[in-house]
């Protein structure tokens, strides 16, 4: 991995990177203004602004997608809401509430007194179609996307911002993630370093690098997109990306491959740190175990659309399966590595079932 280039950006103007009206989201779910009580009939996407607009127009977009997530939903606005961005920086907040059934939207509007944050209601469920939408919305041509239960250092927005203003071929960026233990809580003993990624940790050091490998691509809870790449490549993937209990991912590692193919670049920025809360259902091995599934069949969709998904992964697959069952039986009285080896069997079995999809003839997902 080489360090990341700093090269000049040249002036760019937002209003030359409009979204892309195909983007994922039909022309008839524009966003519509409408205030906090209004009804939206027949609309699937609504919004509704804070009490003023800011007089600048943003040169960042700050973007939550949220469902359900209403006790994080605060602290993440919050952390927005206190950027250290000065006036040379302006930048907006968009919410975007994902058919939530809690109280999300009196937690937004609690908050709209800020005149840079905005609301919008997405009906359709599933965090690719609320990240287009919240693309579809926002006013800049950067998006930089924080999780509702994340928590964006004061400088998270600043950094990012410069990375992209110091490289035009910059596509994607992310910063380091760190953990948020649930109060009373600490890291189980069957819980090893490599398995505090999927709850969010991310960390490949001191220095900004360019990223060669997909596997390390950003975070999704703290990723920063190029609008103009974003409408190249059609939007997020409305097929990948959680969908209520559907813990299907790899969205971030397609757009990853895809700036690559099309020779873009993808940063790591350290300076731009997020922490992310650790929900305690989470420290549960069963939650593990269900999120490898749904990696695993991730996976399997991510080879279908490359036209490789056939009798020979199926192969594969089912040696990896074995593999990782014998390293659990190997290392049966260590908890972590135990651990670690039995998830990785049960996520080829993830992928295992969407291949016998495949060859049946239907969607892996």
């Amino acid at each position: 991995m080489g360090a990341l280039s700093p090269e000049p950006l040249p002036t760019e103007s937002p209003a030359s990177e409009t979204p892309t009206p195909a983007s994922q989201t039909p022309a008839s779910q524009t966003p519509n203004s409408v205030t906090p009580d209004s009804p939206t009939p027949n609309a699937q996407t609504s919004e509704f602004p804070g009490p003023e607009t800011n007089a600048r127009e943003p040169l960042i977009s700050a973007i939550i997608c949220t469902h359900n997530r209403a006790e994080y939903l605060g602290g993440a606005i919050d952390s927005l809401l206190s950027q250290d961005c000065g006036a040379t920086l302006p930048y907006e907040i968009v919410v975007v509430d994902n058919a939530s059934t809690d109280h999300t939207r009196e937690v937004v509007e609690a908050r709209l007194i800020h005149p840079r944050l905005r609301y919008v209601y997405e009906s359709i469920t599933g965090l690719s179609v609320a990240r287009n939408a919240g693309a579809k919305a926002a006013r800049s041509h950067l998006l930089a996307y924080l999780d509702d239960d994340a928590e964006a250092s004061p400088q998270w927005l600043r950094m990012l911002y410069e990375a992209f203003a110091q490289n035009d071929r910059l596509a994607i960026a992310g910063g380091r993630v760190t953990l948020l233990w649930p109060p009373g809580r600490s890291r189980p003993r069957w819980l090893s370093d490599g398995m505090t990624e999927p709850l969010g940790a991310y960390d490949l050091g001191d220095q900004p690098i360019i990223i060669h490998n997909p596997g390390q691509t950003p975070r999704g809870l703290n990723y920063a997109i190029r609008r103009s790449f974003l409408d190249r490549v059609g939007g997020f993937d409305p097929s990948l990306g959680r969908v209520g209990k559907k813990l299907l991912s790899n969205e971030e590692l397609m757009m990853t491959e895809r700036a690559i193919e099309l020779n873009w670049q993808v940063g790591y920025i350290p300076a731009a740190h997020a922490a992310h809360n650790v929900a305690p259902e989470r420290l549960n091995p069963r939650w593990f175990l269900n999120r490898a599934w749904w990696q695993g069949i991730s996976e399997c969709y991510r080879e279908q659309l490359a036209g490789r998904a056939g009798l020979r992964q199926f192969g594969l697959a089912g040696d990896r399966f074995l593999r990782g069952l014998w390293k659990a039986l190997r290392h049966w009285r260590d908890p972590a590595i135990r651990f670690d080896n039995l998830v990785y069997a049960y996520g080829q079995l993830g992928y295992l079932w969407a291949i016998l999809r495949t060859l049946m003839g239907r969607r892996a997902l």
